[in-house]
């Protein structure tokens, strides 16, 4: 006769190999909602081609091949905004970086998820500056974005106060490595 010890470590077992399947299951279907269906812009998502989705950026191959990534918040200096209204845009920058890389490039996030989130903030004293710095983003491929401020407090409305760039940490460094810490 089978030890009640046993027949109950038994149960917790087959209970966690259920349970970690199904989490396979929804995790690899939320995953597959972005893969390409064929050459031009159509994609599945529930079962149904859908026409008009954007097609997975680079930064998504690079995921396969590296394994460092990391994120920078690029904060202009010259606004002169205050430490919580720093903290309010860098905010605003990771969330649209993220909700932009959702759909296009969740292998990218899983990877720089994988690397403990790292984000790492730096400081620029111009605009022109950042632009300059998203269209080297831009020429390599990295994926930006800049978040411009409503205006209701502290700054003008429309101001570009916060560059986040994510992808492969080397290629990051490429990007904004010679900028100071904030």
């Amino acid at each position: 006769m089978i030890d009640m010890a046993w027949l109950s470590a038994i149960i917790l077992g087959a209970g966690c190999l259920a349970l970690g399947y199904i989490i396979g299951v929804r995790h690899s279907s939320r995953t597959s909602l972005s893969n390409k269906a064929s050459g031009d812009t159509e994609t599945l998502i529930d079962g149904k081609k859908k026409k008009g989705v954007k097609p997975p950026l680079e930064v998504e191959r690079l995921a396969e091949i590296l394994e460092d990534f990391k994120m920078v918040l690029v904060v202009r200096n010259d606004l002169k905004m205050g430490k919580g209204k720093i903290a309010a845009q860098c905010s605003h920058a990771t969330l649209g970086l993220y909700k932009k890389l959702h759909n296009r490039a969740p292998k990218a996030l899983n990877r720089w998820e994988m690397c403990g989130q790292v984000k790492v903030v730096v400081k620029i004293e111009r605009e022109e500056d950042m632009l300059l710095l998203q269209e080297r983003a831009k020429s390599l491929n990295i994926p930006t974005h800049i978040t411009i401020d409503a205006g209701r407090t502290q700054i003008a409305p429309n101001s570009r106060t916060v560059m986040a760039v994510l992808g492969p940490a080397d290629l990051v460094d490429d990007i904004t490595g010679g900028l100071k810490l904030l």
